[in-house]
């Protein structure tokens, strides 16, 4: 389960001219190495969820992507593309000498993971793609179906605000925060390292790649579709989903169709952090994954 726990080392890595912070835990023989989701928020809400996995023998590492957290907040938006993000992550694997490593990208860091999975898979052990999608224009189509949920009248008034650009009017915001409560986190109270990364999001990498918000995707990244490409992805894969995911199960199955070597789980009664909203069924699913695939 998941906890606070200190880094056993933090460090400070030079990418494109600038310094991004990585953190560690442990020092087992096999590497969890994780990409949090955002795009622009730290790592700490991911991180804090699985650097537990230190009790079963894995070091774990996580790092503030640049323009987040600790590490360095340039603001030229040329810099937020996912292939920059793709070199920046292996840069951070190089530095820190993890070999091959258990590859764990949840939200964007799932559409990362799956970019440096097609770049780079001499440097993969297993890929953990968690509440993710491969196929933007399909999640957009499952986005306004989740939306479509809130009432015509409601949709209707998004769609107002959307076309003036008044993304932060009191009205629009409202239908946000359901749709966040209903499909990102169905908890009462966020958990506080959830709650930390949210409080400290840089919303420059997140509207240049994604857009305002979790609902509207209108950035660089609004026709990225790696679908055709996913089965030349060849190392064992673990996809995961919570049932009532933003990211949603339909968007999990083309993943699992369309990868050669790969398993589904979908989480009851959870949405887009199932290690937060169900972990008594979460970490079972992921500790099993990982021992089943301990290098030879």
């Amino acid at each position: 389960m998941w906890r606070d726990i200190e880094p056993e080392a933090r460090h400070e890595i030079e990418v494109d001219g600038y310094k991004v912070v990585a953190y560690s835990f442990g020092s087992g023989p096999e590497t969890l190495f994780c990409l949090n989701g955002g795009p622009g928020l730290p790592c700490d809400y991911l991180r804090e969820a699985h650097s537990c996995l230190i009790d079963k023998g894995y070091r774990v590492v996580a790092f503030d992507q640049l323009g987040t957290g600790a590490s360095d907040r340039p603001t030229d938006p040329s810099l937020w593309t996912i292939g920059r993000y793709v070199e920046e992550t292996e840069t951070v694997r190089k530095a820190l000498g993890l070999g091959k490593v258990h590859m764990l990208g949840h939200s964007w860091g799932g559409w990362l993971a799956i970019d440096y999975a097609l770049t780079y898979p001499e440097n993969l052990q297993t890929l953990i793609l968690e509440d993710t999608v491969a196929d933007m224009p399909h999640l957009v189509t499952e986005l306004e179906r989740l939306r479509a949920a809130l009432g015509p009248e409601t949709v209707a008034m998004m769609q107002k605000h959307e076309a003036q650009g008044t993304y932060d009017h009191p009205e629009y915001m409202a239908a946000i925060t359901i749709l966040n409560y209903r499909h990102v986190c169905r908890l009462p109270e966020w958990p506080a390292p959830v709650r930390r990364s949210l409080d400290d999001w840089n919303m420059g990498p997140y509207g240049t790649m994604q857009g305002p918000n979790e609902f509207l995707y209108i950035g660089n990244l609004k026709d990225w579709n790696r679908i055709p490409d996913l089965p030349g992805i060849k190392v064992p894969t673990l996809i995961t989903t919570g049932e009532h995911d933003e990211l949603t199960p339909a968007c999990a199955l083309k993943m699992k169709l369309a990868i050669p070597d790969a398993e589904l789980r979908v989480f009851a009664n959870a949405s887009h952090m199932p290690f937060y909203e169900n972990p008594a069924d979460y970490y079972p699913a992921l500790i099993d994954f990982l021992s089943r695939h301990r290098p030879n």
